[in-house]
């Protein structure tokens, strides 16, 4: 079968579509014949060499998420059978022709989705899912700060808010980002460099009860500021660097909660739970077109190198996706 390869840690250009031994389902496994692939920031670091896949995924082989038709089962799976149309989340292996998945990891594509629509969703909207109502426990009528509104995570989050009611303010590197969030939910969109102070004018000084953050070191000390008393504040990301300095006394005046929040490393119980949630409480959502995937632009597999720099360079409003077929 066909996959990328990164050849050694480096730039784009170490990236290559090699032929690789098919893999084979053992147990509760399912191999799937992918038909396009999600690519994620995740993939870029794993490129560079700074993110190793977790133990068991392909190490050279990357993609967390694919969208693709069960090809053959494992001899203890029980809930697939071949031919169904497919999508999820994998520690890496993705952006191959085929992969082997946990049946459990597994979601069912709905009908009004096409594989790349379906392969733009399981990473975004299972982690702004898990950040928004499990970590965060968001609620009806609450207010949210998403930080990066135009990445992939952040279209998704500003719809999953939007649809219980929340009213989303959001940052993001450019106003043209800013004003395309604003058709999904996107209430306010604020100056990423200065905005506590914007929050804090809009809500007549009470703030926002949660925050999503993909900066890290950079905004913790505005986030601090613009949470209300009780509020939640969840890292997704760090790329702005991962030491800071914390106002411990701000943060125990407010009695805020701090959280950090990732998939890739969780255990298998863990994954199996929030893909539990994913299908029971999102994809109903996208069957009816409440929240819907959004895509920047699909590439041929032959052309991963300028995905990977079309996605270094920040340009992009939601999705990079990878067809496959």
């Amino acid at each position: 079968m066909r996959a990328v390869v990164i050849t050694r840690p480096g730039g784009p250009e170490v990236l290559a579509i090699q032929d690789v031994e098919m893999p084979q389902p053992q147990g509760e496994q399912v191999r799937v014949r992918v038909h396009a692939a999600g690519l994620n920031r995740a993939d870029l670091m794993q490129r560079e060499g700074h993110y190793a896949p977790p133990a068991g995924s392909p190490e050279h082989i990357p993609g967390m998420e694919f969208a693709g038709v069960v090809d053959v089962v494992g001899p203890l799976a029980r809930r697939w059978r071949p031919g169904q149309r497919v999508m999820g989340i994998v520690g890496g292996g993705a952006q191959a022709e085929y992969l082997l998945s946990h049946e459990g990891l597994l979601v069912e594509i709905p009908e009004n989705l096409d594989f790349v629509q379906a392969a733009s969703i399981p990473e975004v909207f299972m982690t702004a899912h898990d950040a928004l109502f499990t970590q965060a426990d968001l609620h009806m009528g609450e207010r949210v700060l998403i930080h990066a509104a135009g990445s992939g995570v952040g279209t998704a989050a500003i719809q999953l808010a939007r649809a219980v009611g929340a009213t989303v303010y959001g940052t993001a590197r450019s106003p043209e980002k800013l004003e395309r969030a604003k058709p999904l939910g996107l209430e306010v969109g604020l100056d990423a460099q200065n905005f506590a102070a914007e929050v804090k004018q809009l809500t007549s000084n009470e703030g926002v009860h949660v925050v999503l953050d993909f900066v890290g070191a950079p905004t913790i000390e505005q986030n601090l500021q613009v949470l209300t008393n009780w509020g939640r504040l969840v890292f997704l990301s760090t790329l702005g660097g991962v030491q800071a300095q914390v106002n411990l006394g701000l943060l125990m005046a407010k009695r805020i909660q701090m959280r950090g929040c990732t998939l890739r490393t969780r255990t298998l119980e863990e994954k199996l739970t929030v893909t539990r949630l994913f299908a029971t409480q999102v994809v109903p959502l996208l069957a009816r077109g409440t929240v819907i995937p959004v895509i920047e632009r699909a590439y041929p597999l032959a052309q991963i190198a300028e995905a990977h720099r079309e996605m270094a360079a920040n340009k992009n409003f939601g999705k990079l996706i990878l067809a496959i077929d």
